[in-house]
């Protein structure tokens, strides 16, 4: 079951989609919806997500596609193709590596960090991956995390995106993080520290800078790779 204002982004997004072929931008589903800031149109497109009634195109930022609507249990069908804006996968890098040519590592993949709004905290363990020696090299514990999200995209992190942690209780300003805050949900963002507060920065505009007292925030590790399939 939707709630009032999950049902009212919904439809207000098929039907722009409908109209112009493309999802609407985060700015005017804030303004459709009344709401204060983008953080709660965040939340509502997460929501939507998990209950399968939308759906992010991978690597392109704020790309939606709506699957099907309340009451049906069907994929929506209407003999378009929406198109995408605001962004679109990078190309292969130059220098990535294949994994299969190099010395490789396992480390266990923990689950999912979002890298938007938070969601839940890091699962437990689930399997191992393979990985690069040399992107796990030194002494420290590390680990491996699927992204889920688009606020990093613009430090070449994409949904999808399989990243390397390494685990630590202490970053440096600008450091790509795994911060747990206030106990229960796990991001993945762009720490900065003044005084007593704490700032999870997001490299996408679409998103907000969120600001913590250093109590709320616990730091659970740091970037050190990333694995992108192709």
């Amino acid at each position: 079951m939707l709630t009032q204002k999950q049902l009212q982004l919904l439809e207000f997004i098929y039907k722009r989609t409908q109209k112009n072929g493309i999802s609407p931008s985060f700015d005017e589903m804030k303004e459709a919806l009344d709401l204060r800031s983008k953080s709660g149109i965040h939340r509502l497109i997460t929501a939507l997500e998990e209950r399968g009634f939308i759906r992010r195109l991978a690597h392109r930022a704020r790309a939606i596609e709506v699957t099907k609507m309340p009451g049906t249990q069907t994929t929506v069908s209407n003999n378009f193709s929406p198109k995408l804006f605001e962004g679109s996968r990078p190309s292969r890098p130059i220098g990535a590596i294949n994994i299969d040519s190099h010395n490789v590592n396992s480390v266990p993949m923990m689950g999912r960090i979002a890298a938007g709004v938070p969601i839940s905290a890091i699962e437990d363990y689930t399997y191992d991956i393979t990985v690069p020696g040399n992107m796990v090299s030194g002494q420290g514990r590390h680990y491996a995390l699927e992204v889920k999200g688009d606020s990093m995209i613009d430090a070449g992190i994409n949904d999808g995106d399989v990243v390397i942690i390494k685990e630590t209780n202490t970053a440096e300003n600008g450091d790509i993080v795994v911060a747990l805050v206030e106990n229960q949900e796990a991001t993945l963002k762009r720490f900065r520290r003044k005084g007593s507060s704490i700032a999870l920065e997001a490299s996408n505009p679409a998103y907000e800078t969120r600001v913590f007292s250093d109590t709320q925030i616990k730091v659970q590790g740091k970037l050190v790779g990333l694995i992108r399939t192709y």
